[in-house]
């Protein structure tokens, strides 16, 4: 069964064979993007919780140009397999364009088994919890993977912007 937890200190062995998994990858809806000098270390661990508890936490003033977000972690049973981001706004042209709503990916040893479609359905029910009606998803135009995860959730395409597929789900 697939379910989302919160990032937690108490899950670094989990956070760090799934980091490992996705390589050199691309780690969508991590957040690891905003800590310097990533590496699957304890240092970078530390960084990455403070960065998704301050970004979850509405009542903090956050940078410009970042949004309140929610991160979650991907699991299978016991074993961490991916990451969920929803944005609770499109508050800049970045979002608005090109990264959307909701960031996912799954590592690789665990895709082609439904697991980031199960991620993105509950990802859209806190979407729905956050008083969103609609939400955009963004993907590589080459990602056919990504595009039918969407698409199963009811996303219809709006465009393609700057190599990007770019899809609007309902969720009210």
């Amino acid at each position: 069964m697939t379910a989302l937890r919160r990032p937690s200190a108490a899950l670094y062995d989990a956070w760090l064979d799934c980091v490992r998994d996705f390589g050199d990858g691309p780690r969508d809806g991590s957040g690891d993007w905003q800590v310097p000098d990533f590496g699957p270390d304890p240092t970078t661990f530390a960084a990455l919780l403070e960065i998704t508890t301050a970004e979850a936490d509405t009542s903090r003033e956050l940078p410009e140009g970042h949004v309140h977000c929610d991160y979650f972690w991907v699991f299978a049973d016991s074993e961490m397999i991916g990451f969920v981001a929803v944005r609770h706004a499109l508050d800049n042209e970045f979002l608005r364009t090109l990264g959307g709503h909701v960031g996912y990916s799954v590592r690789p040893s665990y895709r082609r088994r439904g697991h980031a479609t199960a991620a993105l359905g509950l990802a859209l029910g806190r979407a729905r919890e956050l008083g969103l009606e609609r939400v955009l998803l963004t993907c590589d135009v080459d990602n056919v993977g990504s595009a039918r995860t969407i698409e199963s959730q009811g996303g219809v395409l709006e465009d393609v912007r700057q190599g990007k597929r770019r899809y609007w789900i309902a969720v009210r």
